[in-house]
């Protein structure tokens, strides 16, 4: 007879100039980056065991987002959803850094220009925010639109990639 295995959920919080960001793991590959007060949190599968050293690499690349020293990241992703989640989800990281698309963008990247609806709900259950950027995901008339991270988080990510862009990082939370 076998058995089944959970594989084991590993779990840090680090803070960042947007708040507080909580970071999971299976086997090696991130599954989770959630922000305090984020709306469609992940149902909870089980035992997590805190582990800040497994996260080294994903809180360095952070630091360094944050401090305007990376654009891209290269993190082992792990993203739990349906086969066209994942598909907007690998559309999401083709988005430039300091670009936008709009859900429009997205649909027709991911093969289906009718999809703006269905796009944007899988937007809004990337599981791995940042990183995965559903922040740059805009609507067609240019204002910002939905974040399950809140609104003023992501006009903070947009105009941090634009204060990059044009040399002039800042790690400070502004009001916006």
């Amino acid at each position: 007879m076998t058995t089944a295995t959970t594989a084991l959920t590993l779990t840090t919080t680090v803070d960042s100039p947007i708040g507080p960001l909580t970071l999971t793991a299976v086997d090696g590959e991130l599954t989770g980056l959630h922000m305090a007060d984020q709306a469609h949190l992940p149902v909870d599968r089980g035992d997590r065991v805190p582990d800040r050293a497994a996260f080294k690499d994903v809180v360095e690349q952070l630091t360094a987002y944050f401090a305007g020293d990376l654009t891209d990241f290269d993190v082992p992703l792990r993203a739990q959803g349906t086969e066209f989640q994942r598909r907007v989800w690998d559309g999401l990281c083709r988005i430039p850094f300091g670009e936008t698309w709009s859900y429009a963008q997205l649909a027709q990247h991911v093969g289906n220009v009718k999809a703006c609806r269905a796009v944007g709900l899988a937007n809004g259950r990337n599981p791995i925010a940042i990183i995965v950027p559903c922040h740059r995901v805009i609507g067609a008339n240019g204002t910002l639109t939905g974040y399950g991270g809140g609104l003023d988080r992501k006009a903070w990510l947009l105009d941090h990639e634009r204060r990059v862009l044009k040399g002039s990082a800042g790690g400070e939370r502004g009001s916006t």
